[in-house]
C-alpha cells in the first residue's frame, strides 16, 4: 500500500522560509512514502528484536550459513566472523557488557538494509560506553549473507572493547 504525503512549503522549510525572502518559495509538492514494509526491514527489526532478548536461535534462523560480519578495529573482538558459530559466540561476548543497540532509522532496498543505531553498555549500573553505528546489511533469500559495521567512533569502540575484553 503507497500513500501519498502532501507538505507545503512552509512545512518543508519551516518557518525561515517565511523570513528570508533569498529562499524562493517552491511549488507544493507530493511525496510518495512506502506505508507497508519492505521483508528486508521486517528482516531486521525480527533481527533486533531477538538481539534484545537474547534470543540467538531467532537469530541463528535469520543468519545464512555463509555470514560474514565485518567488525572493524584493533579491538579483541574485530575482525570477521564467519559462519553462524563464530557469529553467535561474538553476541553472546557482547553480552559480557550488557552490549545493546537501539535502531534509529532504516534504509532498504531488494539487496541491501542500512541502519543507524544507538550502541550503549551500562557496567556496574553506570553508563561505560555510548556511540552511533551504521551497519550495512546485505540480505539473499531472506537470510542474511553479509554485514559490514561503521562506528561513529572507532577510537572509542577500540579502547572500551580492549579495556573490558583483554
Amino acid at each position: 500500500m503507497r500513500q501519498a504525503l502532501h507538505m507545503s512549503p512552509v512545512l518543508l522549510f519551516g518557518a525561515s522560509t517565511l523570513a528570508n525572502p533569498m529562499i524562493k518559495m517552491i511549488p507544493e509538492q507530493n511525496f510518495d512514502f512506502m506505508i507497508s514494509s519492505h521483508p528486508n526491514l521486517t528482516l531486521i527489526h525480527n533481527f533486533f528484536h531477538a538481539y534484545s532478548t537474547n534470543d540467538l536461535e531467532v537469530i541463528r534462523n535469520i543468519l545464512s550459513d555463509k555470514i560474514q560480519w565485518h567488525i572493524p578495529g584493533r579491538h579483541p573482538l574485530s575482525g570477521t566472523k564467519k559462519g553462524i558459530p563464530e557469529v553467535l559466540a561474538y553476541f553472546e561476548s557482547l553480552n559480557k557488557s550488557f552490549f545493546t543497540a537501539e535502531p534509529i532509522v532504516m534504509g532498504v532496498n531488494d539487496r541491501f538494509v542500512i541502519d543507524c543505531h544507538r550502541n550503549e553498555s551500562r557496567i556496574d549500573k553506570e553508563q561505560n560506553f555510548s556511540s552511533m553505528s551504521c551497519l550495512l546489511w546485505q540480505i539473499e533469500n531472506n537470510k542474511i549473507v553479509e554485514v559490514y559495521n561503521f562506528p561513529q567512533d572507532q577510537f572509542k569502540v577500540d579502547a572500551f572493547f580492549t579495556k573490558h575484553y583483554r
